[in-house]
């Protein structure tokens, strides 16, 4: 039996999925927040040439000169990676994965791929939040928006890198600025239901077949590898898969009920798409 047959029969198996997903993961569909390569300088040039962007996330976190500006950068940002985005081979190879089992989506990726290809919204937690909403820039308030409309209309108006200025968000509360709803600094809201409906599933499963499938995440990563290896360690009847390029870790004490897959995260998953579906 491959190793696919094998990993592929033990989710066939299991009672849910739980998925830890990185930036792994949106790296295999083309989206490489901390590159300065090719789709960089398509999209961002002229922000590369005017401001000295070396990436994505350079951008993301930037304290740009004017509300305008920050609006323009991230407006283009969603314009492309949103609103132009369609499911890949790599999601729609993952959803053969999943079958019809329960299934919960971890992610510290923001861009909402997961919602944008058909997954619930009801089961993923973005523990850094996302993209698509925003708060109040000093958190004088608990709650969130949804922009991604008000994100289409600057993106329409945007030149050279600047929104008109009556597009500027501003905070319906204390009338200051308004940001990205993502981990950028300590004024981040925290994703609190998500996580609640991540546990209420731990629970549900305790001491049953839960596997974890952890996509595109290195050794380091505290926020997604961190707390599925450490709740596969308590669980006698769990399985721990994980797939990444170029670097594989597996703590020794769950090693006995482990996979690694070294690999291209699309064709991985692709071949677990193939033994899923016979």
């Amino acid at each position: 039996m491959t190793a696919y047959r094998e990993i592929a029969e033990k989710i066939r198996q299991a009672d849910a999925v739980l998925i830890g997903v990185s930036n792994g993961l949106s790296i295999t569909e083309g989206l490489h927040l901390f590159a300065d390569n090719q789709a960089f300088d398509e999209v961002f040039g002229d922000l590369k040439r005017k401001y000295g962007l070396r990436c994505i996330l350079q951008g993301m976190g930037a304290k740009w000169p004017s509300e305008e500006e920050k609006w323009g950068f991230w407006s283009r940002l969603i314009r492309h990676y949103c609103g132009e985005y369609r499911e890949t081979p790599v999601m729609a190879d993952l959803k053969k994965v999943i079958g019809k089992k329960e299934y919960f989506v971890v992610t510290s990726n923001g861009e909402c791929h997961f919602e944008m290809c058909g997954f619930a919204p009801e089961k993923i937690y973005e523990v850094e939040g996302n993209w698509l909403t925003m708060q109040c820039a000093a958190r004088c308030h608990e709650k969130v928006y949804p922009w991604s409309g008000l994100a289409g209309r600057m993106a329409e108006t945007e030149r050279d890198g600047k929104i008109l200025s009556e597009l500027v968000p501003h905070c319906p509360v204390c009338g200051g600025p308004m940001q990205v709803h993502m981990a950028l600094d300590g004024n981040f809201i925290p994703e609190t239901d998500s996580r609640k409906r991540r546990e209420a599933l731990l629970q549900r499963y305790r001491g049953k077949k839960l596997a974890r499938l952890e996509l595109g995440s290195g050794w380091r990563n505290h926020l997604i590898k961190a707390p599925l290896t450490r709740r596969a360690a308590r669980e006698p009847r769990a399985v721990y898969v994980t797939v990444n390029l170029g670097e594989i870790f597996i703590p020794e004490e769950i090693r006995d009920k482990a996979y690694g897959l070294d690999g291209d995260l699309a064709e991985i998953l692709h071949e677990l798409a193939r033994e899923a579906v016979e």
